[in-house]
């Protein structure tokens, strides 16, 4: 077994904002694979939507951008810069997400520069695609 370095190392965020529990799979500034286990007491169910918790589709795309920053940032090249998002284009939501789902993160980066890149990811629970979207940020 391969251990991967905890999200809350390489990344900037803190919870409540952290949404990448777990890494799964890594290849420095190519690729990623990671977990974020709902388990309800999320901030955000009680609002989204009462009687109906569903995880916003917009925090699905944000879960794809950390789990990009990981593969960014573990990357030599890219040590210690800060990934800001710079668009997202493509967004499509297949499945509405809820309380108990864990949530399987990918995400591929595509071209990438010392200042830019891109990427596309995707965001499924037991197989079936949640989120799906391309990724284009800078670096600070």
């Amino acid at each position: 077994m391969t251990n991967f370095p905890r999200p809350i190392d390489v990344l900037p965020h803190r919870p409540p904002f952290l949404f990448v529990d777990e890494l799964t799979a890594l290849e420095p500034g190519r690729s990623a694979t990671g977990i974020w286990r709902l388990s309800g007491d999320e901030w955000f169910f009680p609002g989204h939507f009462p009687g109906r918790p569903t995880l916003p589709g917009v925090l699905m795309c944000e879960a794809i951008a950390q789990l990009g920053a990981v593969a960014v940032l573990t990357s030599a090249d890219h040590a210690g810069r800060l990934p800001l998002f710079g668009g997202l284009d493509g967004a499509r939501f297949r499945r509405q997400v809820v309380p108990g789902d864990v949530l399987t993160l990918d995400v591929e980066l595509g071209r990438m520069s010392s200042r830019a890149g891109k990427g596309s990811g995707r965001a499924s629970v037991d197989g079936q695609t949640a989120c799906e979207c391309e990724l284009m940020f800078v670096l600070v």
